[in-house]
């Protein structure tokens, strides 16, 4: 760093304050110094930072799958916004496994990380074991496990009910809820399809559930198929409660005749990249994934200075200054950040008008 200063002109503390991020630097300072630090190759050593200020200077982020759109997308939106702030991301993939879930939330990755981010799927809305964490932690996603921690998502009933709302106006009235199952967020996207269907007044025999175990394209292919073959009248729209599902409904129909939006319109949630590109593009609830992972970030930044201090010489998990709820502890309801979303309308949703 003292190279650097001399070459750049500054003084040492504000190489210092420019390579860890610090936000109050000119962007003229920080262009100079940023321009010596790449001419001579300065590369940082995390070891010998992590020493003097108890950081490492890498967070974790758990979601269930890798494979599954969304949750890789949500990877690369954190992964882009912890890059802006200096900050290097390890994933772990929890598999949906709540006994995963758990030790992570019982501090299983902190020995590698500052702080977690974490996306959970099965572990109960009031496990026992969520008791306050001693390291930084934040939710990702509609699934809480108290309120006792921090977390970031859009609204899951409001989503769900916007989608269904939107099929309610395309003149859909046999609405199909396609996913339904024992997670929390398959019991909030139930709700908020309920509640736009009981204030269209649809009578409840229009109601139509198609339960399944995963929200997998497979599993809304299944589902949809043995809905078609079935002896009932055919529903007029599908609400897939996220895109994978959507996806694999689609190819149901196709399989079946069954034209989209023509005789059944086709609506999910999640707006992953894919769903421009079905056949026909899918109308999706698109949640902002950069302001969620931002936010999340924010809120991680925010536990971490108050455990560390502003001078940074504690280790994380250590307690820091005691307040109402104990040394270094977050407060007994943390905050709880619903973010925007949007409702992008395509082709599979857009029933051309009946005739007169």
């Amino acid at each position: 760093m003292r190279d650097v200063a001399e070459h750049a002109g500054v003084s040492v503390r504000t190489v210092s304050n420019v390579v860890s991020g610090y936000p109050h630097v000119s962007p003229e300072t920080r262009a100079k110094v940023q321009r010596s630090l790449d001419e001579l190759g300065y590369r940082m050593d995390y070891m010998a930072r992590g020493l003097r200020s108890g950081r490492t200077g890498f967070i974790a982020l758990a979601v269930p799958y890798l494979a599954e759109p969304y949750f890789a997308e949500l990877a690369q939106a954190v992964i882009r916004a912890a890059g802006r702030r200096g900050i290097t991301v390890l994933v772990e993939a929890t598999a949906g496994d709540s006994e995963v879930e758990r030790r992570i939330l019982e501090g299983g990755l902190t020995n590698v990380a500052d702080g977690v981010l974490l996306s959970a799927l099965t572990l109960p809305a009031t496990d026992g074991a969520a008791a306050r964490p001693d390291f930084p932690l934040v939710m990702l996603g509609e699934h809480s496990v108290g309120d006792q921690f921090p977390r970031v998502g859009i609204d899951n009933v409001a989503a769900a009910r916007t989608a269904v709302e939107h099929l309610l106006e395309q003149g859909c009235r046999r609405i199909v809820a396609l996913g339904r199952n024992g997670s929390e967020n398959g019991r909030q996207r139930t709700e908020g399809y309920q509640q736009a269907m009981s204030a269209a007044r649809v009578r409840r025999v229009n109601w139509l559930v198609a339960p399944v175990d995963d929200w997998t394209r497979e599993q809304g292919c299944a589902a949809v198929g043995e809905l078609l073959e079935g002896d009932g009248p055919l529903p007029d729209a599908i609400f897939a409660f996220n895109d994978a599902l959507a996806v694999g409904a689609l190819r149901a129909l196709d399989a079946s005749g069954v034209r989209v939006p023509e005789d059944v319109a086709v609506a999910g949630i999640d707006d992953i990249q894919e769903a421009a590109y079905t056949h026909p593009p899918l109308t999706s609830i698109a949640p902002d994934l950069d302001v969620i992972a931002e936010r999340a970030l924010t809120l991680l930044e925010e536990q971490t200075q108050r455990r560390t201090g502003r001078q940074g010489h504690a280790r994380p998990g250590t307690e820091g200054p005691a307040g109402a709820d104990g040394p270094g502890r977050e407060p007994a309801t943390a905050r709880q950040e619903a973010t925007p979303f949007r409702l992008v309308v395509r082709e599979s949703s857009l029933r051309r008008p009946a005739s007169a």
